[in-house]
């Protein structure tokens, strides 16, 4: 019974750990958001950011249907400027896991006590993507959203998982006023 639960909280806590994305913003609280209607993406400093070309070109895809579902349209003449910057690293897990069954209690050996020690060791990749918003006019950051996940490397998941991040990044944006 005690290994059931066991288990069961093991699921619950493998369970809630997939796909958390977690986001903050930050942003210039004497801006009237409300004013900006276009947008364009900031070249010079995309063209720095050291990822794949493919994988900059799924974000700034995500970026542009998730502006233009919040009414903003791209522009030579923008009112903002979109730039963005990535790092990632190695997560290294090691999980032990010690099951037994028997009875007794004390030191020594227990031909009584029986089972197995296991232990697994997995690597994941948590990456993190940061979305500044510039005011074209002042060329001055007024707003940037942060998200930090694990990534994927399967590559029929990478359009979802980075359209996740962006959505959830771009999803405080504008700021509300508190």
């Amino acid at each position: 019974m005690k290994l059931i639960k066991i288990f069961a909280l093991l699921a619950v806590v493998f369970l809630s750990s997939c796909s958390s994305i977690s986001v903050h913003s930050d942003y210039d609280k004497t801006v009237d958001y409300s004013t900006f209607k276009t947008y364009a993406f900031y070249k010079p400093g995309i063209d720095k950011v050291e990822i794949s070309d493919l994988d900059k070109k799924r974000i700034l895809r995500a970026i542009d249907q998730q502006m233009a579902a919040k009414g903003f349209s791209k522009s030579e003449t923008p009112d903002l400027l979109i730039n963005i910057f990535t790092k990632s690293r190695e997560q290294v897990s090691v999980n032990q896991f010690n099951a037994g069954w028997g009875y007794g209690w004390g030191w020594g050996w227990n031909p009584w006590m029986m089972g197995g020690n296991q232990t697994t060791v997995s690597t994941s990749t948590e990456g993190t993507l940061y979305i500044d918003l510039i005011d074209a006019k002042k060329k001055e950051m007024i707003w940037q959203g942060e998200g930090i996940g694990t990534l994927t490397k399967n590559t029929d998941k990478k359009d979802e998982v980075v359209a996740e991040f962006v959505g959830k990044i771009l999803a405080q944006y504008p700021p509300v006023k508190k």
